[in-house]
């Protein structure tokens, strides 16, 4: 199976051409076919040598990724469901802010990390995306939007899709590298956010490369036991570890850190959990999202938080100097979940 050309970066891609007999000039126009001009064949490439286009076209191919089922909402969001070449079914979303467009994208087909609550979790991990794979949802959203004919580009990207991003860490930095790249889709690093579940060894590790790229930690319980309940990564990597790293990114960084915090009805919602979260915060340099949940058929046990607990919750925050807001929803009226989409088409398939 061919790889995808969104794989590469720029760097990759020169030296490949440059190793193959071609100028770094061809990478330069070839580049521009795909993130300017955004083709989906090599022969659309009318200015590339036609040595040079047959060579890309015997190793690389550029569409790897078909839309399987897409779900309007109201409000604007847009969520689809890609069929991978290999079959596996994958999520992206497109959402409408006021500060623009961002997506949301996938990393993995199915996801380990097994949190008591999530969508993504419910069909165990079977591989990790490919760069290309995941650049190509980018690339998917934007045509679509190009199709559209109203001149939109998306603006912002977050890594929260299905999967843990640093269980995938290679891919997922190239990934970021070729997205970043200024002479292609040229996202800015701080429009970018990388979202994970708690892996301490790899946000030093993201920490060192000096990426500016945003991240943002899935944290939702204020307390050992309780995370350990919901969150089976903190039997491995509990606060005592995680917390450090935590402090290693803002401190070396110098940027503010997000802690995700989704709102379960009587069980991490309660005013002595925002206490426990405010002490457990501290000074550090952190912005709090606090996230209404949004019910999963299988997780039937935990249910959306009432909006009086969720106000309570942020005003204990406030009060104890930590900045924190709760988050503005998005497609709520479709299959709003993260891999809950997903899920019911294989439910479907079987």
């Amino acid at each position: 199976m061919k790889e995808s050309i969104y794989g590469l970066t720029f760097e990759q891609l020169s030296s490949w051409l440059l190793e193959h007999g071609h100028k770094k000039g061809r990478a330069e126009k070839v580049w521009d076919w795909l993130y300017q001009k955004r083709v989906t064949d090599f022969s659309e490439m009318i200015d590339v040598n036609k040595e040079c286009v047959q060579l890309l076209a015997d190793h690389y191919v550029i569409q790897t990724l078909s839309e399987h089922v897409k779900q309007e909402s109201a409000d604007g969001t847009i969520k689809f469901l890609f069929k991978l070449m290999d079959g596996n079914l994958i999520e992206t979303v497109l959402m409408r802010h006021k500060y623009g467009l961002s997506v949301c994208v996938t990393t993995q087909v199915g996801c380990n990390i097994g949190c008591s609550f999530c969508a993504s979790g419910l069909i165990k991990k079977s591989r990790d995306l490919s760069s290309g794979e995941i650049v190509e949802q980018i690339m998917n959203v934007q045509l679509h939007l190009d199709k559209a004919g109203q001149d939109e580009k998306v603006s912002h990207i977050v890594v929260m899709g299905i999967g843990e991003p640093f269980d995938n860490f290679e891919n997922m930095v190239n990934f970021l590298e070729v997205v970043k790249d200024q002479k292609g889709l040229a996202i800015a690093p701080r429009h970018i956010t990388v979202s994970t579940s708690g892996l301490a060894d790899k946000i030093y590790k993201f920490t060192d490369l000096k990426l500016q790229v945003n991240l943002a930690i899935s944290l939702h319980a204020p307390n050992n036991e309780l995370r350990t309940r919901i969150m089976k990564i903190n039997r491995a990597i509990p606060l005592e570890k995680l917390m450090p790293a935590i402090h290693y990114y803002v401190e070396k960084s110098n940027r503010r850190i997000t802690l995700e915090y989704i709102l379960l009805k009587d069980v991490n919602d309660q005013i002595e959990h925002a206490k426990q979260l405010a002490e457990l915060i501290g000074d550090t340099r952190a912005y709090v999202n606090l996230i209404p949940y949004n019910p999963v058929d299988e997780h039937s046990q935990y249910q959306r938080s009432e909006e009086e607990s969720i106000l309570a919750f942020y005003d204990v925050l406030k009060k104890n100097g930590i900045n924190c807001g709760i988050r503005i929803e998005h497609g709520t009226d479709i299959d709003a979940a993260c891999g809950q989409l997903r899920s019911k088409q294989m439910k479907k398939a079987q």
